[in-house]
Parts: structure tokens; sequence; C-alpha cells
């Protein structure tokens, strides 16, 4: 169902990350650090930063091509793809779809080769699924901007070299969210790296806090208006963890098929079992209509054709199951499954996150629910 240039560009990103990431993920993951600008590097030099954005140093793939990127970082771990999406499909489509022509032609060169790293702050320690409700607030101060308030789970926070913030302008003239961009190293702009998680841990996750940070007229995101800005950058992550939370369970279904081959249990092989047989083809019967989901929304959207509402179907499906297959794998695995020896825990904890992140599971069930009723139940 590929066309070939779809299937060259999978496999190369599939040799990257057996030969260059795979080795290394287990450590990053237990030691909670990941070389966040060399990777960046790496991941420029492959066309894969914004790379479904047109112009400004970008590839302007399409958007299964993109996906299928987002799979293979994803079989790997989903940090590594998380670091990719929100650089692409966050960061840098925010200032692509939202930003001025100087600022496309400012940042979105170097973030396409990794050179500058962005991220991403709308979430904030009280707001997460309803990011209606922000406190960080935008100012007038003559033509200048003053934002204050603090986000949370920011990807890439302490060592991004430019941040996209989202603020509840209190400027009569310009009501609602408002989109700016924030370099590193203005004053009273800082990103401080979150510890102790159990989850992402190959992911650099992070808090911004933003006191009394003055900025000129042209930081500000001229196209955004109201939440529909950070939503749509949004509904784009969403799309690539469609496909990478398949990737991630594609992982965990070839890890188990390979162990219970060969691992013996009362002298015959686990696989030999009926019981494991049985799991092993539920398992696959999932993992094959995931995929084919995935490829039917990336078409969609190529097509232009694709809805929000069909993304959160996408989206709570895949994670949904990669997820159910991802625990189900660790249980074939025994007490080797809970070891860093084997992909399969530190897959299913990763999902974990991202199970609720870009909108959670429950989110993702209204959002299908009022397209199929034409009623909202967000409120009440």
């Amino acid at each position: 169902m590929l066309a070939p240039e779809e299937r060259e560009l999978r496999q190369t990103v599939r040799h990257f990350g057996e030969q260059r990431l795979r080795p290394h993920v287990g450590e990053w993951f237990e030691a909670g650090e990941v070389p966040v600008r060399e990777l960046a590097s790496e991941f420029g030099k492959l066309g894969l930063l914004g790379m479904h954005l047109q112009g400004y140093g970008c590839g302007g793939s399409t958007a299964t091509a993109y996906g299928l990127v987002c799979q293979e970082l994803e079989a790997v771990d989903s940090g590594l793809r998380s670091m990719v999406s929100v650089q692409g499909s966050l960061a840098m489509f925010a200032i692509h779809q939202h930003g001025s022509e100087e600022q496309r032609k400012q940042w979105l060169p170097a973030m396409a080769t990794g050179d500058v790293i962005g991220c991403f702050g709308l979430t904030e320690p009280d707001f997460g699924s309803n990011p209606a409700g922000m406190r960080t607030t935008a100012r007038r101060d003559g033509s200048d901007w003053i934002l204050n308030g603090s986000k949370m789970w920011i990807t890439n926070g302490s060592v991004a070299d430019v941040a996209v913030v989202w603020a509840r302008s209190q400027d009569s003239s310009a009501e609602g969210i408002l989109g700016f961009v924030v370099p590193a190293g203005t004053a009273g702009f800082s990103g401080l790296e979150m510890k102790h998680k159990l989850s992402l841990r190959a992911s650099n996750t992070s808090e911004l806090h933003l006191d009394d940070v003055r900025l000129p007229a042209e930081a500000q995101l001229p196209e955004a208006r109201g939440l529909a800005g950070p939503l749509a950058c949004l509904s784009e992550a969403r799309f690539g963890i469609v496909f990478g939370s398949v990737g991630a369970a594609r992982d965990c279904l070839e890890t188990t098929l390979d162990y219970v081959g060969s691992r013996e249990v009362f002298d015959k092989p686990l696989a030999a079992y009926q019981l494991t047989q049985a799991k092993i083809a539920d398992m696959a019967v999932e993992l094959g209509k995931a995929q084919l989901l995935a490829l039917h929304l990336g078409r969609l959207k190529d097509e232009g054709r694709i809805r929000p509402d069909q993304v959160s179907f996408g989206k709570l499906n895949n994670v949904r199951e990669a997820l159910a297959i991802a625990r189900q794998c660790r249980t074939l695995l025994g007490a080797n499954g809970i070891t860093l020896e084997y992909p399969v825990l530190r897959h299913a904890n990763n999902l974990e996150s991202v199970l609720t992140y870009e909108g959670t599971s429950e989110v993702h069930q209204m959002v299908i629910g009022q397209a199929l009723t034409g009623i909202s139940a967000f409120r009440g």
C-alpha cells in the first residue's frame, strides 16, 4: 500500500534507528538524559524536522511519509518521536502557519537543520485538557508585550533556543489567546528540566517560567487569534502519534515473537502453547487494524480532507491498543519483561504518557461523541 519512495524513506529511518538510536536508548532511559542537541542535528541532516512543511528549508513531504517516520522513531522510543514531533509539528508548524514572513525566514531554516531547537508552551500546571483556562498573560506596554506565567510538561523546554508561548491577552483590542515567539536568553524567561519521571525518560521535559518577559510587537504570531491557533498545532502533533504508537506496538510484538519462539517452558517453546498463540493472534489483529487506520488517515490528510475529529479517532484507538499490546507482551516475557534488556515495559511506560498527552482518551471520546451527536459534552 506504500509508494516506493515511502518504503525507501521508512527503511532509511528504520536503519538509522537500529544503528544509531537503539544501542543507546536503554541507557538514556535509565539515566533520564538524552543528547537533544546532538540528535537534533542528526535528525536535521536526515531531513526529518518539519519535513511535512513547505519551503524555508523544509522537505515538503506528504503527511503519510511523515507518519511513517514517526512510526519508525517511536518503534525505538516515544521520547525520540516526541522530539521530532514537538520541533516540526508544534514549534515549526506554529511559526509556519501563524507567523509572519519575517518570523518564518528567521527561524524555520535553522530549525529544519536542527541548529535551532524549539519548544511549544501551552500546557500549564493547572490547565492541560482545558487550555482555555490558562493563566499566562500578555499585556501591552507601549508597543511591547509583557508576558507573565508558567508552563509545564514542555518537551525540550530547558534546552530550546526558541519557544512558542501562548498567553491570554489583557489588551481590550486583542481579546483571547495569542501566540509569541520567545528566544532563549530573553530577560525573565527560563526553563527548568523536570526530573523523577517514570515515563518518557529518554526525553527532555521542562517547566517554563515567564517573569515580566518583555517582547517587541513583532514577536507576536500575527495570524494566531484565539484557541484555534494552538489547537491546530495540537492536531498536527496528534496525527504523528497515530502512526508513532503503531511503531511502539510493533516493536513490542516483534520482540515478543522472538522471545516466545526461543523460551522453553515445560520442555517446549512458549510459542507452542495455545494460550500464547491466542494472545499473539489478538495482538496482531489489533496492530494490523491500527496500521490500516493510520494509513487511511494519512491518505485523507494528503488529500486535504481530514477533520480534527478523525485525528482524535486515530489517536484514541491506536494509543489505547498499543498500550494494551505492550502490557500483554510484558506478561509473555515474564520477569524478563521488566528489564531494560527488552524494550517492552519501556514502551508501556512511555505509552502511559502518550495516552494522556495531546489530549486524554476522555477528551478524544468527547470530540468523537460531539461529531456523532452534534452535542458538546465538554461542559456540564
